[in-house]
């Protein structure tokens, strides 16, 4: 009885429901970019494969969160400086922010690279499809999870101090990544230019990343608000092109 007062006690207070669901948006938000990331790299695989890889790297991801939610004594620690550099201290965070924003970087990069030119012998884009297996990209999913799973229990620790409220958050965040996993991936399929979109997130996300890494640290609502902008413009370019073939296609059975 103890134990389900001092957890779940919560429920009487409305401060702790402003917090829950609080703490429910800004795990979606935070989940933006890795959903992102699974889409663009689980859509280079064979079709038949593309569903189960996305639920494994998205239940990796509630794996991983609920696992560091376990140990959230360690995981402030990570905050701690262990050396200092430039007269910057950098902590454990700090070195996996840089090192996930450096990956995200050369990945994104990477990709757009397949998309200007393809017919690169180095770069084969067709090559990159055939050699990619669903092992090693649910070993990339993982390896970014564990990016932002730090930092996504970090935002959490800084919200509330009821573990119950966190658990729930993030369950809640990854079952909306688990449903909208699958028509994210198949609008950013069906949209080439919307892609390399994605890309330009990924790499802006990689730097960003990197530069809170540095201690620079960029308000998420300044990167969030550029990537809705952007968004909204290519929505914009979407709606001029498929008017422009209604146009065209309506012009050719009128002669």
């Amino acid at each position: 009885m103890d134990w389900l007062i001092e957890h779940f006690g919560f429920v009487s207070d409305p401060a702790a429901w402003i917090a829950l669901v609080t703490l429910v948006v800004l795990e979606i938000v935070l989940g933006i970019d890795n959903l992102i990331f699974i889409s663009i790299l689980t859509n280079k695989l064979p079709q038949d494969q593309q569903a189960r890889a996305r639920r494994i790297g998205i239940s990796g991801a509630l794996v991983l969160r609920l696992a560091l939610l376990g140990t959230i004594a360690f995981i402030v620690t990570l905050t701690t400086p262990i050396f200092s550099l430039f007269g910057h201290g950098f902590s454990w965070r700090d070195l996996i922010l840089i090192a996930g924003g450096l990956f995200l970087v050369w990945k994104a990069t990477k990709e757009i690279h397949h998309s200007v030119d393809p017919s690169d012998p180095k770069e084969n884009m067709i090559g990159a499809v055939s050699t990619l297996t669903v092992g090693s990209a649910i070993g990339q999913i993982l390896m970014l999870d564990l990016v932002f799973s730090i930092d996504s229990i970090i935002t959490a620790v800084g919200m509330t101090d009821h573990l119950a409220i966190m658990f729930v958050a993030v369950i809640c965040a990854v079952a909306v990544m688990l449903v909208a996993a699958e028509p994210l991936s198949r609008f950013i399929a069906a949209n080439p230019t919307v892609v390399m979109l994605a890309l330009a997130f990924l790499l802006m996300i990689g730097m960003t990343l990197i530069a809170d890494g540095m201690g620079f640290h960029v308000p998420k609502g300044y990167v969030y608000t550029a990537m809705g902008f952007s968004a909204l413009v290519e929505a914009l370019n979407m709606m001029a092109r498929r008017k422009r073939e209604r146009d065209a296609a309506a012009g050719i059975k009128t002669h």
